[in-house]
């Protein structure tokens, strides 16, 4: 495939949806991997999705994302696609963190803003696509989990997630999380028949993501950039950069 960096007019088809450099995903592409997050589904997710799938399908048992979130949780936290909650709830926290929740799907973030309302959570309705309305480096570490290859467009697109990540994160805090990739990574069968099906349907929009992909655009903004293949999922991590002096 062509490497977009030198031709503003280069273009890429995802199925079937053609993706110019620096054109934002329509509003449509970006409602539809949020919308079928409904109340009901998000009541078997933690089932059917960080139980069955993740061990069975994506070859990543959700201890090893779990495993993540203790090793870069900080005491300011945000969170970019919510989920249920399940991993906020279930990681090492420390006494009297500061939980901001950032999602598209307000179903999504009442369901886990009220798993986790020990901790008070601020909840944020935004697309993280665009500017998310938080101060800069007011967070000492930002979780990705599960979001990325729900998120519209190739990794030209989706890299304004990662510089509102980056402009978020105090310098030093960490950035984290993981994705399903659709190339670099071993997909054994039923793998690519589920993630063709999800592609086709809006709920995944990973066609084109791919492991250099990823690690290209995680060190393009951040240091200390780890990445560690589970199955066809990447576990990452990687620090804020500081300012040059």
């Amino acid at each position: 495939m062509a490497d977009l960096g030198h031709d503003r007019f280069a273009k890429r088809r995802v199925h079937g949806k053609i993706y110019r450099m620096h054109e934002q995903p329509s509003a449509e592409d970006v409602h539809a991997g949020q919308r079928v997050y409904t109340r009901r589904v998000l009541s078997a997710y933690d089932l059917l999705v960080l139980g069955l799938s993740c061990r069975f399908i994506w070859r990543c048992p959700k201890a090893l994302m779990l495993a993540n979130y203790d090793r870069n949780v900080g005491a300011r936290h945000v969170e970019f696609g919510v989920g249920t909650g399940y991993l906020l709830d279930h990681c090492r926290m420390g006494p009297e963190p500061s939980v901001t929740l950032v999602d598209l799907n307000p179903e999504a973030l009442d369901t886990a803003a009220a798993r986790i309302a020990r901790y008070r959570p601020v909840k944020v309705r935004a697309d993280v696509l665009d500017r998310v309305p938080l101060d800069d480096a007011s967070a000492d570490s930002l979780a990705l989990n599960f979001l990325l290859h729900c998120v519209p467009g190739t990794w030209e697109q989706k890299d304004a997630v990662f510089a509102n990540a980056a402009r978020i994160v105090r310098p030093g805090g960490r950035i984290f999380g993981s994705t399903i990739l659709a190339a670099g990574v071993p997909r054994r069968w039923p793998a690519p028949a589920l993630m063709g099906l999800y592609n086709r349907k809006g709920i995944f929009h990973n066609a084109t993501d791919d492991l250099a992909g990823l690690t290209d655009r995680l060190s393009e903004r951040f240091d200390d950039v780890t990445v560690n293949v589970h199955g066809c999922v990447a576990v990452f991590g990687a620090t804020a950069r500081f300012a040059p002096v």
